[in-house]
């Protein structure tokens, strides 16, 4: 990989891992579900007006929008608002590869290599660590948990999607999902709490906010899907779990949030088992086991 492209690699894995201080600082603003309307429908406006057709069948883009859109970041979202720090959700946000493997096998009968099932059982491990940490706070913890769930849903069928232009596709997704989270927040939190919300909005409020759709989201997307096509998945990919150690650390840093020895233990197992399980992957690499992002 050259310098350029592997600057622009750890580039994007901070992009997002910064990017769950940004969700914590946005929340502070904002009910959940209106965030993550606010966000999507910013990534995709006027986005969608100038990137064309998402190059898949509408049912994918349906799909993904409805389980990563509105499902993953409702409840990751949702998770780190009932208490769950950003650094540590960084991290939990990490078993989505888990739950990918489960769901690839199960879905699309891929059969997982040896080294894949020790990944899946070492990463494991190292969620059930940190859930003895966020034992206090067992519900905001399943939240995050369930967000990585449905990203191994989503992942499965951006996998079937094949999109051949990320950034397009994500854009269209972001399109889609944007109005049921509006229907959403307005049956959830209610108009005059999305009201009061948006009336009260600041500087801070809207720095979050246009941190998380423009920069994580499509320039994120935009520099990752470069490097997906030169360098191919099985090369990228394990750039992705600098992410949690860019989100804890950031987290730690401008939120002040504590680093436990459950957390770098856990931390250590989680990325660990994921690394596992792209060994001898570089043949055939299935895209789901690779797919990052927040």
């Amino acid at each position: 990989m050259r310098p350029r492209d592997l600057a622009l690699a750890v580039a994007v894995a901070a992009v997002w891992g910064v990017n769950f201080v940004a969700i914590d600082a946005g929340l502070d603003h904002f009910p959940p579900l209106l965030f993550s309307a606010l966000r999507f429908g910013l990534a995709a406006f006027p986005a969608v007006l100038l990137v064309g057709r998402p190059q898949v069948p509408w049912k994918w883009v349906v799909i993904v929008a409805l389980v990563l859109g509105v499902i993953k970041f409702s409840l990751l979202f949702g998770g780190m608002a009932a208490g769950m720090p950003a650094g540590l959700s960084s991290l939990v946000l990490q078993s989505q590869a888990i739950f990918t493997m489960v769901f690839a096998t199960l879905f699309l009968r891929e059969r997982p290599r040896p080294l894949q099932i020790a990944g899946l059982a070492v990463a494991t491990a190292g969620v059930l660590v940190v859930a003895t940490r966020t034992g206090a706070n067992l519900p905001a913890f399943l939240l995050v948990v369930g967000a990585a769930a449905a990203w191994g849903v989503s992942n499965v069928a951006t996998r079937k999607a094949s999109p051949p232009d990320t950034l397009r596709f994500m854009v269209w997704v972001s399109a889609l999902a944007t109005g049921p989270l509006v229907v959403l927040t307005l049956l959830v939190d209610g108009p005059a709490a999305d009201l009061a919300a948006l009336r009260a909005i600041d500087t801070e409020a809207v720095v979050a906010l246009l941190y998380i759709a423009l920069i994580s989201t499509l320039a994120g997307f935009a520099g990752w899907g470069f490097l997906m096509q030169r360098y191919g998945a099985a090369t990228v990919a394990p750039f992705s779990m600098l992410v949690p150690f860019f989100g804890m650390a950031s987290a730690a840093l401008v939120l002040g949030e504590p680093i436990f020895a459950q957390d770098v233990i856990g931390g250590v197992l989680v990325v660990g088992g994921v690394l596992l399980g792209l060994v001898r992957s570089r043949k055939a690499v299935p895209e789901p086991l690779v797919r990052v992002g927040v």
